[in-house]
């Protein structure tokens, strides 16, 4: 499998302030397994009852190519933000995705979540949107606040990496790095432009979701 080809052994990760991302990174030794890595990792932190997760890519051609990829996998709801989406249901998309993500914290850092969300909410939730499509936090849209982000495509400028964060994560999120050869450098570059530690991502992903 393509997940085989970038564990390894990974160096103990270092936890991170409460309150701030921890930044990893998943390197894939060529292009060809990038997607079927994606889907293998996805299938496995799917496993994390009700996570709430955004792939997000840079273009529309990636954004088919995701959800054809992804849409089949059997722990987690996916939907797709596309440019052309009427607005109410763009709105509706973003507003079921934000319930989801409020359940999560309120199971992960409130109090007791009511047992019903529960039994019909085991299920991760993922929603695949491109730079073009992200929410508008200049013109009163909310963020969708979730747990987990991968950057299927590793933005060029830090600008674009900061407003993924702003747009997706919330506040003690999780962001892994799909980093194909030479992204390296861009990699390094958002590192210290950004004053942010990458650090390889480990092997038990799932203990610390």
């Amino acid at each position: 499998m393509a997940m085989d080809n970038v564990y390894g052994s990974s160096p103990p990760f270092q936890t991170a302030p409460f309150g701030h991302p921890r930044h990893f990174y998943l390197a894939v030794d060529r292009l060809h397994f990038k997607m079927q890595t994606v889907v293998e990792l996805v299938d496995l932190v799917a496993r994390r009852p009700s996570l709430p997760i955004v792939v997000c890519c840079s273009t529309r051609d990636d954004l088919d190519s995701l959800c054809s990829s992804l849409s089949t996998l059997p722990f987690v709801s996916s939907s797709a933000l596309y440019s052309d989406l009427a607005e109410d249901e763009r709105a509706s998309l973003l507003e079921k995705f934000r319930q989801v993500t409020a359940r999560w914290n309120q199971s992960n850092h409130g109090g007791a979540p009511d047992e019903d969300d529960i039994r019909k909410d085991e299920i991760s939730h993922m929603i695949i949107v491109t730079d073009a499509c992200l929410p508008l936090l200049s013109s009163g849209e909310l963020p969708l606040n979730a747990h987990l982000l991968i950057n299927y495509e590793l933005p060029a400028k830090k600008e674009t990496y900061a407003r993924r964060l702003a747009a997706c994560l919330t506040a003690d999120g999780i962001v892994i790095n799909m980093v194909v050869g030479g992204e390296v450098v861009t990699l390094k570059s958002i590192e210290e432009s950004s004053n942010i530690v990458m650090q390889e991502m480990p092997m038990q992903i799932l203990d610390i979701l």
